[in-house]
């Protein structure tokens, strides 16, 4: 039987689309997933890391059998509050999959939250089938950076952020995957002048919050859409200025960006 929303269900997905709609990054994000991967009906899919649960919701809809996974409690419930089923919480090391269960596997933002990215991209090898497709987002490391200045300067840690490390290079990455995946394609996006404006849009985002992050850091939830309602407001009437500075970085299309991913599969 299908599941059927509740309006109030319907109301927090309706939420959390519309935040999504003026996020250039998040945005961006879901189509650089999208470019790389390949056509998921008829596959069992996992995606894991992926914030409130927008990315979740936008990547059930290219069909399949999907699971979505978070080391987070409160981003678990609010994954599961768009998507209602097959939502895990994990613990960076384990997972409760079966061995040689899924063709594809997103990370999203993810591994930079955990000590344990070696021991977790094991646990992967295990649960995916061989051939099978990973995909892998995480922040590009660039520690001279004006942007990654900025960011320290202004308290946007990475312990503030929930994040052990900064990020990965390519070489970091490849390195991290080589003993289970063969890398087929690498990329980095999210450029210099979309950062700067995330980087004061983050900064109030946390002056919101009181400084309540998760170990995931600053997500942002339904929930906190109705509490703040008149300041996500404010977020809407900028979101002409972040469109032109996605516009503005189009033109330095030859600096590295600030996100990095990649497309690999399992070794047979």
């Amino acid at each position: 039987m299908a599941y059927t929303e509740s309006s109030e269900e319907q109301e927090y997905r309706d939420l959390l689309l519309k935040l999504y709609d003026k996020s250039v990054m998040k945005k961006a994000k879901h189509e650089a997933i999208a470019r790389l991967l390949e056509p998921s009906t008829g596959k069992v899919s996992l995606d894991i890391g992926a914030d409130n649960g927008v990315l979740s919701y936008l990547l059930r809809q290219r069909g399949g059998h999907w699971h979505s996974a978070d080391l987070d409690p409160g981003t678990v419930a609010s994954i599961r509050s768009l998507v209602h089923d097959n939502v895990d919480l994990i613990d960076g090391q384990s997972t409760p999959y079966a061995n040689d269960y899924f063709d594809t596997v997103i990370i999203i933002d993810l591994l930079e939250h955990i000590h344990t990215d070696k021991e977790f991209v094991g646990e992967l090898a295990r649960i995916m089938k061989a051939g099978g497709e990973l995909v892998v987002n995480v922040p590009h490391s660039k520690p001279f950076s004006l942007i990654r200045k900025l960011r320290l300067g202004l308290g946007l840690t990475d312990e503030k952020h929930g994040h052990v490390r900064p990020g990965y290079t390519e070489a970091d990455l490849r390195a991290l995957l080589a003993p289970h995946f063969v890398v087929e394609k690498v990329k980095t996006y999210s450029g210099f002048f979309v950062e700067l404006i995330d980087v004061f849009i983050s900064t109030a985002l946390e002056r919101m919050s009181a400084g309540a992050v998760s170990n995931k850091g600053n997500v942002v939830t339904g929930a906190d859409l109705k509490k703040h309602e008149k300041k996500f407001k404010i977020f809407s009437l900028i979101y002409p200025f972040v469109w032109l500075a996605a516009i503005m970085d189009k033109l330095l299309y030859h600096a590295a960006g600030h996100s990095l991913i990649l497309r690999a599969t399992l070794r047979k």
